[in-house]
């Protein structure tokens, strides 16, 4: 991780120094944040990306969003679990806060349910 990205992902933490349990690990080439051991964010270079659901992505597409996406060498290639945190809500101490534990409840539900799904397999 560079210097810049490294900085950038101790600012978030700082920021969201309110989630409980809040922990940060290196997760591929960047950051994974996690709340009570559940992944529920990412930092990539200077982004924050968010777990989103198909009742929160919405808001995030409606804010001009984009979701991580990567290149291989056959094509591009979108993850549309994460949602790029608009630059605005980072800078607004609350609506940061508020995104985040919303991301955190998303990404228990969707912890929950694939744990439940694995048990009937």
């Amino acid at each position: 991780m560079s210097e810049a990205s490294s900085q950038f992902a101790d600012f978030i933490v700082d920021r969201l120094s309110g989630i409980p349990r809040i922990a940060r690990t290196r997760f591929f080439g960047g950051t994974g944040l996690s709340a009570d051991a559940t992944q529920f964010g990412m930092i990539m270079g200077s982004t924050l990306y968010f777990v989103v659901d198909k009742d929160t992505r919405p808001k995030y597409e409606k804010l001009g969003s984009q979701c991580f996406a990567y290149d291989t060498k056959a094509r591009r290639v979108q993850v549309r679990k994460y949602f790029q945190v608009p630059i605005e809500t980072i800078e607004d101490h609350e609506a940061l806060t508020a995104l985040a534990r919303e991301a955190v409840q998303v990404a228990q539900s969707l912890a929950r349910k694939k744990k439940t799904a694995g048990k009937g397999a």
